[in-house]
């Protein structure tokens, strides 16, 4: 299994490098201002659906009802199921996406109210957003296709689509802006672009995967309704950080320009690890656990979660500490060129930082969720989700104007941490984890040996090191940094380089280390 998992996190680390690449111009021909605050409230709509069905909230409602329809009564009846949930979509999607752009003025009213008060910036939002909106229809289709393909193992096709995202987007900026004044415009374009790119890409997948969808006249199947009634629930339990992000996006537009922007570039940095390592590994662990759960094999579950998690710490981690200790050099190094000045890279910085405090809640939600999904309980992480949500409101309110734009990452990254406990609490309860010795013991070692990288790459700041120009400073920093950590970690045990070997090496080998139970 983690074998799979690395395939996703590739494809997805080809993904968020490109990410990067095209931020990099963003931010270069459109700095932290006006016209960058529009577009990534135009670009937040997509973005939250994109995330919320593209990594995992979807298939945490389809993918158990596919796999067992597969299982217990066959190829045609889960083709059936998969035809029946595609023409019910593309109808509630396209009434959905008619009514957003109709209205869109009152959804930008709701989503940026702090717009209205600069007319020209709240007409250019809502020019932006009927632009982008149609990519809601399209991404939720391709996010269908994608569970059929990972339900029967087909991991890299529905991996891989993301890139062309980002792909069509650069595309677009160069062939399409003209002039500064038109990069916003097609940045808009650039994402419809991208949404019908990826669904031409992730059909073509399905016919060679040998399971082609035929459009039908939508159905209520029992099947059918299952999942419609899971995937509400779904997409709040497995969507909070989404969800968290988007009430950012709201108490930001009522602080001064720029802080939408500010925000959005800091946790661009952040969901490079999560979701490198959060999406890749919930991807692969529900149908795991699907199958445990499906068999009664509890034992089995409890050390699949145990392992992933154990690995997903190793990695998020040492990330956050270094996300912290190093996050201006970051921010200066990729987006402090052209339009987006050190003081905007600052700001980023302070954000990140707070960001960077729940880097390893908002991987570990990815990982407890799929625990109550795969035993069929939609329920629990929707009421816990909500109350993360609200709790982010309120912390969002009360440290908005004292620290601003890192007040409010804070507030996120608190409300994940409060998700994660709650998850972790009610899933032991019931019996879906069980932490064991070896995943408590790591996780001292694996804080340990952060902490002593995060103090030394702080001291290095201060060292002749940052006298080189900024990329090779920034290199050295994370290569320093990920020696440290190594050396370190070795020394007192945080990990072991025949495990790791071992995740890497082989499908079996992978499989075996995330689905055993042995500490």
């Amino acid at each position: 299994m983690i074998r799979n998992a690395l395939t996703v996190g590739a494809w997805t680390l080809g993904s968020r490098v490109l990410g990067f690449a095209r931020d990099i111009l963003i931010a270069a021909l459109l700095g932290a201002g006006p016209a960058a605050d529009a577009f990534f409230v135009a670009l937040r709509l997509p973005n939250l659906f994109r995330r919320l069905f593209g990594e995992g909230a979807f298939s945490a409602a389809f993918i158990p009802a596919y796999t067992a329809t597969l299982s217990h009564e066959g190829e045609a009846p889960a083709r059936r199921l998969a035809e029946d949930i595609t023409a019910i979509m593309v109808v509630f999607l396209f009434v959905l996406m008619a009514l957003g752009m109709i209205f869109m003025p009152a959804v930008l009213d709701a989503l940026a109210p702090g717009f209205r008060a600069e007319p020209a910036k709240f007409a250019l939002a809502v020019h932006l957003s009927r632009i982008t909106f149609p990519y809601l229809w399209l991404i939720c289709l391709c996010a269908l296709f994608a569970g059929v393909l990972n339900a029967r193992g087909h991991f890299a096709a529905a991996s891989a689509a993301p890139i062309l995202f980002n792909v069509s987007i650069i595309g677009a900026l160069f062939i399409l802006h003209g002039n500064g004044e038109r990069v916003p415009e097609a940045l808009a374009y650039g994402v419809v672009i991208s949404g019908i790119v990826q669904f031409a890409m992730l059909g073509r997948a399905l016919v060679k995967a040998g399971t082609p969808l035929r459009l039908r006249m939508p159905r209520l199947t029992p099947g059918a309704v299952t999942v419609l009634r899971r995937l509400g629930p779904g997409l709040i339990g497995a969507g909070v950080t989404q969800l968290n992000l988007t009430v950012d996006t709201i108490i930001a537009s009522l602080l001064p320009n720029g802080t939408v922007s500010v925000l959005y570039y800091a946790d661009r940095v952040n969901q490079l690890p999560l979701g490198v390592i959060g999406a890749a590994l919930g991807t692969v662990l529900l149908p795991s656990l699907s199958r445990h759960f499906r068999r009664n094999e509890t034992l089995q579950a409890q050390g699949a979660l145990n392992r992933a998690l154990e690995f997903a710490l190793l990695l998020t981690l040492p990330g956050a500490a270094a996300l912290g200790a190093i996050g201006l050099p970051i921010m200066r190094t990729l987006f402090a060129h052209g339009a987006f000045s050190d003081a905007d890279a600052a700001r980023s910085a302070a954000a990140l930082a707070a960001y960077a405090f729940g880097l390893p809640a908002f991987v570990l939600v990815k990982l407890f969720a799929p625990g109550f999904f795969a035993r069929g309980d939609t329920r629990t992480p929707v009421k816990i989700g909500l109350a993360a949500v609200a709790l982010n409101l309120a912390l969002n309110l009360m440290l908005m104007h004292p620290l601003q734009q890192v007040g409010i990452a804070l507030s996120t990254s608190t409300a994940a941490w409060f998700n994660v406990a709650m998850l972790a609490l009610l899933l032991r309860r019931h019996g879906g984890f069980a932490p064991d010795r070896r995943l408590l013991g790591r996780v001292i070692r694996i804080v340990i040996a952060s902490a002593a990288m995060a103090i030394m790459l702080v001291t290095l700041r201060a060292t002749p090191l940052m006298h080189l120009p900024g990329s090779l400073a920034l290199i050295g920093l994370i290569g320093l940094g990920i020696g440290g950590f190594g050396v370190i970690g070795l020394g007192i045990g945080a990990f072991r380089v025949a495990e790791v070997r071992g995740l890497l090496r082989r499908p079996a080998k992978g499989a075996a280390a995330l689905d055993g139970v042995k500490g």
